[in-house]
């Protein structure tokens, strides 16, 4: 646990759930599977849940460290409302000890270490509408330990016709899975390697809790969901284990649910590795696809593996480049040729999207906003 220097007023906190009061003042969070133990004054290992006085406050409720306009290609969703906007927000901190973390700057800070804004929950879709966005994504650091934020975003969110989006570790308990994602309507899951090695190792968490997550996800929800696996050379790019990731999503989730394998690039504890080749991805989509996996993408790079292909007949339905869609031939969610099915959420039709705008600019702008 690390030590907290809380500088708001216990009246000026957002109370938590999904937790339980201990003995000599302790509180118990079960939120997410580390089950984290936490003493008065202190936060658990995600910084942003503290122990003020007996109970526990999230320090992330209306406070968003990043605020983006971004095309939801990104996040990365290849199957849900391809082309058009998604407003992205995040907090401080994460539940993950990730080496390779590639947003450690909010990832890895406290929340009086980031620069954040007070953005009530029934605001935010107003500032979505604002720009011409069609979701909301909680993304960045792990929304999970937002939670409570998360759940009421999404509330509102529904009331104007907004779609909502997790990008996600997957690092959370069946106590609050449902509190969260029963609000929920798409998610992308990072999947991060497919050994307890690597996990224990380099995210400092466990593989089988986000195994559960996935299936979880799959059997007691409506949620359109994706995994991504960040490809990193020499820790989880091994054929046989793309294999046994591949095998595995085919037996418990099917063969429609989309996967994503991404390019690495150093950052920060993770520098001695070099950017993931382009041959690693094609090699393990094509791993993928062998296996029985219908959709298969390759991100982070300019490739053919970014396109939408029908299972049945090969056609182009989408085609893609780095976040871009050029082309989208869907007809009402089918193959035009044979008319097969395609699994995913479409939109009617793709809108035209004009440049996102950066954090400064969604600053200036919520300062203007009559809300």
């Amino acid at each position: 646990m690390e030590e907290l220097k809380i500088l708001q007023k216990t009246d000026a906190l957002y109370e938590a759930r999904w937790w339980e009061a201990e003995p000599a003042g302790r509180v118990h969070c079960y939120l997410c599977p580390r089950h984290c133990h936490i003493h008065p004054g202190q936060a658990g290992f995600c910084f942003i849940r503290i122990n003020q006085g007996g109970k526990l406050y999230s320090l992330g409720y209306g406070a968003p460290a990043a605020l983006q306009i971004d095309p939801i290609e990104k996040k990365p969703l290849s199957h849900f409302l391809p082309g058009t906007r998604v407003f992205s927000m995040g907090t401080a901190g994460c539940n993950m000890g990730c080496f390779f973390c590639q947003n450690w700057d909010i990832s890895k800070s406290r929340s009086d270490q980031v620069h954040s804004r007070h953005i009530p929950p029934e605001d935010v879709p107003l500032l979505a509408l604002k720009y011409g966005c069609e979701s909301i994504a909680f993304t960045y650091n792990e929304p999970t330990i937002w939670g409570e934020y998360v759940i009421d975003i999404c509330k509102a969110a529904k009331k104007h016709g907004l779609k909502t989006v997790m990008v996600t570790n997957g690092y959370i308990t069946y106590d609050a899975f449902h509190d969260i994602y029963d609000h929920v309507d798409s998610a992308n899951v990072d999947l991060k390697a497919f050994t307890e090695k690597f996990y224990g190792k380099i995210t400092l968490t466990h593989l089988q809790p986000v195994l559960d997550t996935l299936e979880w996800l799959k059997n007691e929800t409506k949620v359109w969901f994706e995994i991504t696996n960040l490809m990193i050379p020499t820790l989880n790019d091994d054929p046989v284990e793309i294999r046994k990731l591949s095998e595995w999503i085919l037996t418990h989730l099917g063969p429609d649910v989309p996967l994503h394998f991404t390019a690495f690039h150093p950052d920060f504890k993770l520098q001695d590795k070099p950017r993931t080749p382009a041959a690693t991805l094609d090699r393990a989509r094509q791993i993928a696809l062998d296996a029985g996996l219908h959709y298969v993408y390759e991100g982070n790079i300019y490739s053919d593996g970014a396109n939408t292909y029908c299972p049945q007949c090969s056609e182009l339905l989408v085609r893609r480049s780095w976040h871009d869609v050029l082309e989208n031939h869907l007809k009402a969610g089918a193959c035009p040729k044979c008319g097969l099915k395609i699994a995913g959420v479409w939109a009617n039709e793709t809108k035209k999207r004009g440049s996102p705008r950066g954090l400064s600019a969604m600053t200036r702008a919520y300062g203007h906003l009559n809300l």
